[in-house]
């Protein structure tokens, strides 16, 4: 080998040492790789960024769109409602929430899918006297399992089919990898479901036993047109909140306290509820209740345009003194206050009504505009946003779900590519209105798309300086001629990469090392595609080989070792489906 192959080992192994050491950005150190490799001249600039034009690449891009209206009209949480009843144990729990996640999974992001579910995995331990610690990593890796099931699964699938489509013309179609991913989610679930018991601890979350200071009174009123009318307390999910109580029903005037959770919501009830910020945004987003003050229908736009603002009142706000009606908030803001919270007092009254005090905590509903406009006013102290608190389009989610359903059905019969039927999707998104341009834009995960483009520039790099033909021949001399073996070991190093850097990085590092396994045996590639595919998906031993476990990790108070106990042996038991049944299907 020559120079260049070194400095290219030193590279790639400098890029594993610095993701696996530091905390430094992936996208960063994996542009800084090939920055180096192409300043040195071991790649030309349309093989350092030629991952850029990538089919898969592209298409990973066009499905942050259409994952953006499924989440922008709400259209998880429509599903996930309908799909998570009451639980009569844990393995049922986990059984409620495993299914509709893999099967999710199949055909969105995973990243979105489970931070949804997050806030209301939550609620459902709680409201069911759970552990949450039993349910996170369950939750985390039923979105894995599911994503091996199809091609748009994850984006690692997407990546790797379109270098095989560049290296042999063809690729897999949606539902190809469904005759392997679905065994191997079947028994991963199953191996979940049976050993949780005793691989899982008991844990609880870091900030559990702390509690909000900013307790907010905020009133809701039940749609007429909306699904809540006629439904109880219980049915309509209100009685058991994270973090939220309901307190009181007004209706007509006649005051409901101590609520049944048998009494059944009549159209314009106005319900008011006490709890903190992050509660009160999970309520903004339940369809069927709309904030009672009609303040919010005066303001330019649409609701799914705006966003939630905390502000803390200073002594020289020029409404200070005055109810929020007589103060003209919304006229002078441009912003309606959906509660107020004062040194944990709960505050009673129309929200109108409320006089406005020198260090009241106000729960606004704005355009974000106002944040720049008012960041630095001296008429309040601090105004800071609230994170994903824009109230989804409810009203466009059964035409969001119809998008998916058109992208799944033209990309699985083969009436359209997948980059095509995505396009589409994406395209019907925006049209229908389902996703705003901003929103769209917003929700693509750049970082993501980098690292994509930059892990193949030092693929590039190690097919065209020998270094992934003399891997390949180490692991043949290693275990010999035989395919089934070599199948193993490749499988085996795609999920040791993976488990210390990104999915797909690892699936583009491995890609032309299995090509060159192939080459040398005289096999057909397409087991070893599938191989890497499901190993660089199927991370289970650690919290930073794949996003979703990184999600959970705090949410469930995990300690690294809760990953390795649980991890290491579901990874060694897919492992051991994928490799006897991927050469049943694509013959060597």
């Amino acid at each position: 080998m020559g120079w260049e192959a070194w400095l290219t080992i030193a590279v790639v192994a400098g890029v594993l040492g610095v993701l696996v050491l530091t905390r430094l950005a992936a996208d960063m150190v994996f542009l800084g790789g090939v920055a180096l490799l192409l300043v040195t001249g071991v790649l030309g600039p349309e093989e350092a960024f030629g991952g850029l034009a990538n089919q898969g690449l592209v298409t990973v891009a066009v499905l942050y769109v259409v994952v953006s209206g499924i989440q922008e009209t709400g259209g998880i949480h429509w599903i996930v409602q309908r799909l998570l009843g009451r639980p009569r144990s844990l393995p049922g729990a986990q059984v409620k929430l495993m299914g509709p996640v893999a099967f999710l999974s199949a055909f969105l992001n995973n990243t979105p899918v489970v931070a949804m579910l997050i806030p209301a995995v939550n609620e459902w331990a709680r409201k069911f006297g759970l552990s949450s610690s039993k349910l996170m990593i369950p939750l985390s890796y039923a979105a894995i399992l599911g994503g091996t099931c199809t091609l748009i699964g994850t984006s690692t699938n997407l990546v790797v089919n379109g270098l095989l489509a560049e290296r042999t013309g063809t690729g897999l179609r949606m539902f190809d990898l469904a005759w392997v991913g679905v065994p191997v989610a079947v028994v991963g679930l199953a191996f979940i479901l049976l050993t949780t018991r005793w691989l899982l601890p008991e844990r609880k979350p870091p900030m559990s036993g702390m509690t909000d200071p900013r307790e907010y009174s905020v009133e809701m009123l039940v749609d007429p047109d909306g699904p809540l009318v006629g439904r109880s307390i219980e049915q309509a999910g209100l009685r058991h909140l994270s973090g939220m109580f309901l307190a009181e029903i007004d209706r007509d005037g006649t005051v409901l306290p101590a609520v049944s959770p048998s009494e059944k919501l009549q159209a314009n009830d106005r319900l008011v509820f006490v709890g903190v910020v992050d509660s009160v945004v999970e309520l903004q987003k339940i369809r069927g209740l709309t904030p009672a003050t009609d303040q919010v229908f005066k303001l330019e736009g649409h609701r799914s345009q705006r966003t939630m603002v905390e502000a803390v009142v200073s002594g020289s706000c020029p409404v200070a003194g005055h109810t929020i009606r007589d103060g003209g908030f919304r006229s002078r803001y441009d912003a309606v206050v959906i509660a107020v919270a004062r040194n944990g007092e709960r505050l009673g009254g129309k929200i109108g009504d409320i006089v406005i005090q020198p260090g009241d905590t106000l729960l606004l509903e704005a355009r974000p505009s106002f944040l720049e406009k008012q960041r630095n006013s001296r008429d309040f102290f601090l105004v800071s946003q609230v994170e994903d608190s824009s109230p989804p389009r409810h009203e466009r989610a059964p035409a969001a779900l119809l998008m998916l359903g058109i992208m799944v059905v033209t990309a699985g019969t083969g009436l359209l590519s997948m980059l095509e039927a995505a396009l589409v999707a994406a395209a019907g998104m925006l049209v229908t209105g389902c996703c705003s341009v901003d929103s769209a834009r917003r929700n693509i995960d750049w970082s993501v798309l980098l690292v994509i483009a930059a892990a193949f520039g030092l693929g590039v790099a190690m097919d065209k300086t020998g270094v992934a033909a003399a891997i390949a021949q180490g692991v043949i001399g290693l275990v010999g001629d035989q395919p089934l073996l070599n199948l193993a070991a490749v499988y085996l190093l795609t999920a040791g990469f993976t488990s210390v850097i990104t999915n797909n990085a690892a699936a583009l590092l491995m890609f032309p090392i299995a090509l060159a396994v192939s080459a040398d045996l005289d096999v057909s590639i397409m087991p070893f595609v599938v191989a890497i595919m499901l190993a660089a998906s199927a991370s289970f031993a650690t919290p930073i080989g794949y996003q979703t476990n990184l999600m959970v990790y705090g949410p469930g108070g995990y300690h690294f070792s809760d990953f390795l106990r649980m991890g290491l042996p579901l990874n060694l038991v897919t492992a051991l489906v994928a490799v006897v049944l991927i050469p049943l299907i694509w013959g060597f």
